[in-house]
């Protein structure tokens, strides 16, 4: 039997449809990976297409390891030439290439979000913008909207007119970007603008990707933007193969951008094109999927399809109702605890979907009493640990002196005696002499009254000099294992008497093992290549097939991802669709898009699907009472093995008011996924003083034990803190709650 042989109809269909573009839906579970890694073999083996004419991207990197691991197995060596990859991994190569026609040098830095909010934070001060009015993420938004769609600091001026707060955002985004390209450095919207402006202003370029690419596939299509929209056009305008999958009901990044109008205007685009319906699914049970049926089939802004399985109808859905919160959180533990005693389930086979981030802390709190482990997707990313990024920004320097986002965070760690005050007089001194800072501090003695400290700031480039030799003449790892001893990185840890000492040193021991890794399957690869590849790793790519422990996750975090068991909390209106999208200027639109979130819960269920509300739920100090969800009233009633009965008609009783703008909504305002609501109950606690602990500092708490502060935000009425407790793991929680105690 062939490969071709164990595909149904439709996917078959799929494979072999190479000429032209081709639109696939591809329902949730229908085997879309298989489709695309298929059809590269039967490119290469039936149609004789050389593999580096083929381009074939996904959105993590878990998927593109997937998928070519799959390729491999299929089509054996032959397939290395293929580019399969992420977008921003894609912009990367390209741009790696042809940096110099965008400004930059092939040693570019890729800047995180840390790594942006650092720079933010100096341009805000240069501009003598006020922080507390003004925080670092309103412009870094702002921004990164302008530059999904394509738009250059003049344009983004040009468009917003006499506008005067989005002239300020204007002059903020000229500045960002001038250092970035004076730091030789982009963030993540850059990869994929400044590939298209390549394409835009370098013919020559655009045609041989376009020749390189004859054959082109875009996995998750409905998660594009405008900018990759745009890039994936220019690449395809020459031979139209192109092939996009994807699912218009599992859109559900709008707030990051994504377009869900590239998929549903894809016939507009390419009238001649093929479209195909994958609606067999191979992942759930019929009654999973007529429940998600059911809801999606709400939406108006949709293509037509129905998901069916030969699986059979499976267990029914189980929904439950409690009086409040904690008896949700109770049954929820309770209930994973009392299958896992009777060996029906594993840990690992369960996860728990919420609405929003802060709804973990009740079923995390009940977790903890109970003894079962769990993790949370969405915690500290390994490499936006404070000692990965440490040895990461020496590493950024070493390849990059341009840097200076890098070469500040660690001209004084470990502690060398270099304070803010020298750092600033060689800042000033940098920007009067347009240089990057560490080609200021290698001009140390032109820097007036630096005294003392001229020697130390010396002793540093001399170090990172002599670094720079190393990394000329050895490997990478000799590279950062010259680095951590030298600086003594390990010790400056050991002796510094935090408890998570032992941690940090295994993380680092974890970095260098990534970096051996890397030399043994890039041969060639180089320290910028390194720096790439670590910099375009997302929280996706880090979530355990086989933890033994339950996950608990936001429903956004949950795409892609599948469970034998899984339970969505919070099923009320107000809280899932949030009270945010209920009372939108546009509600329709919004609500569409909440319901495409259930879709995607509701399908991350292989077997058994349980989905749970309270009729109260306290958020801030405030009680709030819910109807039940619409989208759980959407599911018949012989699907549930519990009647809705007389909920089913609740109206909502959370009041939707309209206001004329978010400063005087009754409700605390959030970024995307915060949950909103009403003012029930006996108001909210005033911003008080600034809490008497900073990022980095030990603190305890009541329930979680010890800590560490990551981070604190200055939010509308309260700090919101993030702390890293020992046992706990990451929680965010707003300081007039949490009293905190620093130790």
């Amino acid at each position: 039997m062939s490969i071709y042989d164990k595909l149904n109809e439709n996917q078959r269909e799929g494979v072999m449809s190479t000429e032209g573009p081709v639109l696939l839906l591809a329902g949730a579970g229908s085997g879309k990976t298989r489709v695309l890694t298929t059809r590269v073999a039967y490119l290469i083996e039936e149609k004789g297409v050389n593999p580096a004419n083929i381009l074939a991207i996904t959105f993590t990197n878990k998927a593109a390891a997937e998928m070519k691991e799959r390729i491999a197995n299929m089509v054996g060596i032959a397939g290395g030439g293929i580019w399969v990859m992420t977008f921003h991994a894609a912009c990367v190569r390209i741009l790696k290439s042809n940096a110099d026609k965008v400004g930059y040098d092939s040693s570019f830095t890729i800047y995180d979000s840390d790594d942006q909010k650092t720079l933010m934070r100096e341009i805000l001060k240069r501009l003598q913008i006020d922080t507390k009015v003004y925080r670092e993420r309103y412009f870094l938004n702002a921004i990164s909207n302008g530059k999904n769609e394509l738009l250059s600091p003049e344009a983004y001026r040009d468009r917003v007119g006499n506008d005067f707060a989005m002239n300020r955002i204007a002059d903020v985004y000229k500045e960002y970007q001038d250092t970035l390209r004076k730091n030789n450095a982009m963030d993540f919207d850059d990869l994929i603008m400044k590939t298209v402006e390549l394409f835009a202003n370098n013919q020559d370029v655009l045609n041989y990707y376009q020749e390189k690419f004859r054959y082109i596939m875009v996995d998750e299509y409905q998660d594009t933007n405008s900018a990759q929209f745009a890039l994936v056009s220019k690449l395809a305008a020459k031979y139209r193969n192109i092939c996009v999958v994807g699912d218009d009901d599992q859109s559900i990044y709008r707030f990051r951008g994504a377009n869900i109008r590239n998929i549903l205007d894809f016939e507009h685009f390419y009238p001649e094109a093929t479209v195909i319906k994958l609606e067999q699914n191979y992942r759930s049970t019929q009654t999973i999927l007529d429940a998600a049926n059911a809801v999606i089939s709400n939406n108006e802004s949709r293509k037509d399809k129905k998901l069916w399985t030969d699986k059979g109808a499976g267990n029914p859905i189980h929904f439950r109702q409690f009086e409040n919160a904690y008896g949700e959180a109770e049954f929820i533990c309770d209930d994973i605890q009392k299958k896992e005693k009777e060996g029906v389930i594993r840990y690992s086979d369960c996860a728990v979907l919420f609405r929003t981030n802060a709804q973990t802390r009740l079923v995390e709190e009940r977790f903890v009493v109970k003894g079962v482990p769990y993790d949370i997707v969405g915690g500290v990313n390994f490499y936006a640990r404070r000692e990965i990024k440490d040895l990461l920004a020496y590493l950024k320097t070493v390849a990059n002196g341009r840097d200076d986002v890098a070469v500040k965070r660690i001209i004084n760690v470990p502690r060398r005696g270099i304070g803010e005050t020298s750092i600033d007089k060689i800042t000033n001194f940098a920007a009067k002499k347009n240089i990057s800072f560490f080609d200021a501090m290698c001009e140390a003695d032109l820097v007036s009254t630096l005294g003392k400290a001229e020697a130390k700031v010396r002793a540093f480039t001399a170090m990172i000099e002599h670094f720079r030799e190393v990394m000329r003449e050895t490997d990478l790892l000799q590279l950062i294992t010259t680095i951590i001893n030298e600086t003594e990185y390990i010790q400056s840890i050991e002796y510094g008497g935090e408890e998570d000492a032992v941690s940090r040193v295994e993380n680092i021991d974890e970095l260098v093992s990534k970096i051996v890794s890397f030399e043994e399957n890039n041969q060639d690869g180089t320290l910028t290549d390194f720096l790439n590849e670590v910099a375009l790793v997302a929280d996706i790519d880090f979530v355990a097939g086989d933890s033994g422990r339950v996950l608990l996750m936001t429903l956004h975090s949950a795409k892609g991802l599948e469970f034998p068991h899984v339970y969505i909390a919070g099923m009320e209106d107000g809280v899932f669709p949030s009270y945010l999208s209920l009372e939108a200027l546009d509600p329709e639109s919004e609500i569409e898009e909440e319901r495409r979130l259930a879709y995607v819960g509701i399908t991350r269920a292989r077997e058994c699907l349980t989905l749970t509300c309270a009729k109260q739920r306290m958020l801030r100090g405030q009680t709030f009472y819910n109807s039940i969800s619409r989208f759980l009233r959407e599911i018949p009633s012989s699907l549930l093995d519990t009647r809705i009965g007389a909920f089913r008609k609740m109206k909502v009783t959370v009041p939707v008011k309209k206001y004329t703008s978010p400063e005087n909504r009754p409700y605390i305002a959030g970024g995307a996924g915060a949950l909103q609501g009403s003012g029930i109950g006996q108001g909210i606690p005033s911003l008080g003083q600034n809490p008497d602990y900073q990022a980095g500092d030990r603190v305890t708490h009541i329930k979680y034990g010890m800590g560490t502060v990551q981070k604190i935000e200055q939010g509308a009425k309260d700090y919101q803190v993030t702390v890293e407790f020992d046992t706990a793991g990451q929680k965010i929680m707003y300081a007039a709650f949490a009293k905190l105690k620093k130790i």
